[in-house]
This record gives structure tokens, C-alpha cells and sequence, in this order.
């Protein structure tokens, strides 16, 4: 039996806890939060995508901690899972890693590329798995493009345009920017994670962008330079009016065909290939979330490093972040240094 403890009961971490429950071997034996009516289960975050949170999970059937270091130091757990706010993220996972636990660490990895690096060099000289949860990288649909671009089953990547956008999710922690970086950290990330698993560090970026509401950058254009692909952009902002329902897209053209994602249709993935009708890719209905806890217990169970997604690999999407960040602060084209 694997036996889970589970810091921050947001958005995510009562997501983790929903999924978790699909699974005989794991137990989640504790849970924490700061805030006592999350803990005491009288409130309850909500998702702003289907099948986010459903909080089917009671909290009171497990030892509840107000404090994530009581957790991690007193609970008999084996694996800690951390959702809490990123600027604890490195804090806490050196504790768990301290403590010979397991770490599951919610994206961003870290506040700043520094802390990443941090954290990787330090997981190193341990024995415990300790995965940053990535999940576009196993979101379907997104997984079928990766695989696409390496395989090159339609020509050479030629262009490639991702756009995430959303109204403000609200909460104090997402109204400081100082905290969760605005969008571009918060939410952007997702896509430059995924572009440079896809395509590897770009030479350079240019963006631009505003604030709006945090105080840090909340909306986002990024070109992505490299030599081998001709264009690669992606857009992503948490500044649309309220009641902007969560958009997430990408337009990938390769030289024989374009795939096209859009979460909101009824089949998300539509591929044009050049002398064929159009034809919807058949996708699995789980949220990539479900894929990503699955793979970080298969390779617990086994005894394998999560070679998918790294500490490393995290870290570089951290520092072309800065890097956007820079862009934008100095109007100009920034070198990507990893």
C-alpha cells in the first residue's frame, strides 16, 4: 500500500485527491492546509476545467494537519504530494526529501529558475522519487503531439501557435504577484513546458505582454527562436472579462499536415492531412492530471526515475520564463540561458 499525504487542499490538491481514490494500492492517510475551513471541509476549491475538484474525497476520515511540516515530520506517509503556494514549493519538497519521502510537486516547480536548480542538484544525492507535475506533458491530445513532432509521421515541424487564456482565477494568493508570478508563471508556463519538451531550449525569446491585475506580467506573447523550426509562438493571460469560460488551443502545421486542438469542441483534436478529409483523433476522456499521478505511481511501484518529466527539464521551462519576463521588462529579443 502506498501510503499519500497531501499538503494544500486548492484547486489541485483536491484534484489529486479525487484521482488518487481510483487507485487500490494507495491510501491517502493525512492531509494540510493553513486555512481551518479548508481543513474542516466547510469550504472547498473549485475547478475552471471539467473534472477539476470534484471533492469526492472526505477529508475527515484522514489526520488533518494545519501545517505541512507537521505533516511531513509526523504523519506515516510515503509519499508527500505538495500543492501549495509555488513560493513554498522549495521549502517543502527539501523537507520531504530530508524526511526519505517521496515527492510529488505541483507546476510551478519552484518561484524562481535558482530554486529549480536547487532542488534538482539536491533530489540527486537522494534515493527518493521526486516529480514535478507537468501535466500537459500526459495531457491527451498533447501527448499525441508530442509524439507527432518526434516521430515526424507528417514532415518536419514548420510552425506551431498555443494560446491559454482564461479570466482571473481570484484569491489572494492569485492577486500577488510577488507570489505567483501573475500568469505568465502561473499559467503560461504549461506552454512553455510543453514547447520545450517538444522542441528543446529555444535560442532566444521575444515577448510582450501587460499587467493587469497581480502586479507581475498576466498576459503573454512569446515567440520561440530557434534554427530548426520557423515559427513557434504561444499566448496565454488570466485578463479576459469574468465569465471568460478556460480556452485552451494549439495550430500546429507540419510539412504534410496541421493538427488542431481546442478543448472546447466535441472532438478536441482535428487532423488536416494534405489529399484526405479532415478526421478527428480518437483521444482517451481522462484529464492529463489522472495520466501524470498514474505514470508518478507506476514508477514508484516499480522503482524507476520518472524519465518523462525531471526536475532538470522543469527547471529549463522556469528559466525561458525569466527569460519572456525579461523580454518584456526590456523590449527586447533575450538570450536563453539554462
Amino acid at each position: 500500500m502506498i501510503k499519500v499525504g497531501v499538503c494544500g487542499l486548492g484547486m489541485m490538491g483536491t484534484t489529486h485527491l479525487d484521482i488518487y481514490g481510483n487507485h487500490e494500492d494507495v491510501k491517502i492517510v493525512a492531509v494540510a492546509d493553513a486555512d481551518p475551513k479548508r481543513l474542516s471541509g466547510e469550504d472547498k476549491a473549485s475547478g475552471n476545467i471539467d473534472g477539476q475538484a470534484q471533492g469526492g474525497f472526505d477529508i475527515n476520515s484522514v489526520e488533518r494537519y494545519s501545517d505541512a511540516a507537521a505533516l511531513i515530520a509526523e504523519a506515516d506517509i510515503d509519499v508527500v504530494d505538495i500543492c501549495l503556494p509555488t513560493s513554498l514549493h522549495h521549502r517543502f519538497v527539501l523537507q520531504a526529501i530530508a524526511a526519505k519521502k517521496h515527492v510529488l510537486v505541483e507546476k510551478p516547480l519552484c518561484r524562481t529558475a535558482a530554486q529549480a536548480r536547487d532542488l534538482a542538484e539536491r533530489a540527486a544525492a537522494v534515493d527518493t522519487l521526486v516529480m514535478p507535475a507537468m501535466c500537459m506533458r500526459f495531457w491527451p491530445g498533447w501527448d499525441w503531439l508530442k509524439d507527432a513532432v518526434d516521430s515526424e509521421a507528417y514532415g518536419k515541424t514548420l510552425g506551431a501557435t498555443f494560446r491559454r487564456v482564461v479570466s482571473h482565477p481570484g484569491g489572494a494568493f492569485y492577486l500577488d504577484g510577488d507570489q505567483c508570478g501573475g500568469a505568465l508563471l502561473d499559467l503560461h508556463i504549461h506552454d512553455t513546458d510543453f514547447i520545450n519538451t517538444c522542441f528543446g531550449v529555444p535560442q532566444s525569446v521575444t515577448s510582450t505582454g501587460y499587467t493587469q491585475v497581480t502586479g507581475a506580467i498576466d498576459h503573454v506573447m512569446t515567440q520561440y527562436h530557434y534554427d530548426h523550426i520557423p515559427l513557434v509562438v504561444a499566448e496565454g493571460g488570466w485578463c479576459m472579462s469574468d465569465g471568460f469560460d478556460f480556452s485552451m488551443r494549439y495550430n500546429v502545421n507540419f510539412e504534410r499536415a496541421t493538427a488542431s486542438f481546442d478543448l472546447d469542441r466535441k472532438e478536441p483534436l482535428v487532423l488536416f492531412e494534405q489529399g484526405k478529409s479532415p478526421r478527428a483523433i480518437s483521444l482517451a476522456q481522462e484529464m492529463g492530471y489522472e495520466f501524470e499521478i498514474a505514470y508518478f505511481l507506476d514508477c514508484l511501484r516499480s522503482g524507476e526515475h520518472t524519465s518523462r518529466v525531471t526536475l532538470a527539464s522543469a527547471a529549463q521551462a522556469l528559466a525561458i520564463v525569466e527569460a519572456e519576463e525579461k523580454s518584456i521588462k526590456t523590449q527586447s529579443r533575450v538570450h536563453v540561458s539554462v
